[in-house]
């Protein structure tokens, strides 16, 4: 199984140090090029390569952690997303609910990238926290899930559970993926809270 990160702002270089600090390897892209991260990509762990766009979409798992309207453009790159498996950590906060035709963002950003199995994750905590070992106290720090595919769930559960996090699933987008997700200037009960699963 191979994995990769798109966007490598303060969430993706959080989640690439996820990767990093399990010596999993990860191919890391954005709008700069391959080059323009090396330095940055090297600092964060020797298990995290940068790539073209391209390059690192060819993964089967891929980390959307861009800007909420750069999805479309990330979604164009390929004609078809069959077979792969996108994670949503972007979110949408301050964009106009009228702009998502009354559907979650998550939702918004299934439809751009049609075919793929499709997960709403890692987006809740700031990239601080997320940055951080989550293992803490005893336990491990909660990520929530959430997906309309029930096929797609457990191996991303159990990757998150490889990457040292405790899954919490939430169910359907619409219902407890609602509870992670932005809504204009306002956020979800769930966003921000950091909570720990005793081991």
């Amino acid at each position: 199984m191979s994995y990769s990160i798109i966007g490598f702002g303060a969430v993706g270089q959080a989640l690439a140090r996820a990767f990093a600090r399990q010596n999993l390897e990860v191919t890391v892209a954005s709008r700069r090029t391959p080059e323009a991260l090396a330095s940055q990509a090297r600092a964060t762990g020797a298990s995290v390569s940068p790539a073209t766009l391209r390059d690192a979409l060819q993964a089967d798992v891929i980390f959307l952690a861009v800007p909420f309207r750069e999805h479309v453009a990330v979604a164009e790159t390929l004609p078809d997303w069959q077979g792969k498996t996108v994670i949503d950590a972007t979110n949408a906060y301050g964009v106009p609910v009228e702009e998502l035709g009354g559907l979650p963002s998550s939702a918004v950003v299934a439809k751009a990238f049609a075919g793929a199995k499709f997960v709403k994750g890692f987006n809740h905590l700031p990239a601080g926290l997320l940055a951080a070992d989550p293992r803490v106290d005893g336990g491990r720090r909660v990520v929530f899930l959430a997906g309309d595919n029930d096929s797609a769930m457990p191996p991303v559960a159990a990757l998150a559970e490889r990457l040292g996090f405790a899954p919490v699933r939430l169910g359907k987008l619409a219902e407890g993926g609602a509870l992670v997700q932005a809504r204009g200037h306002e956020w979800a009960p769930l966003i921000f809270q950091d909570l720990v699963k005793p081991d």
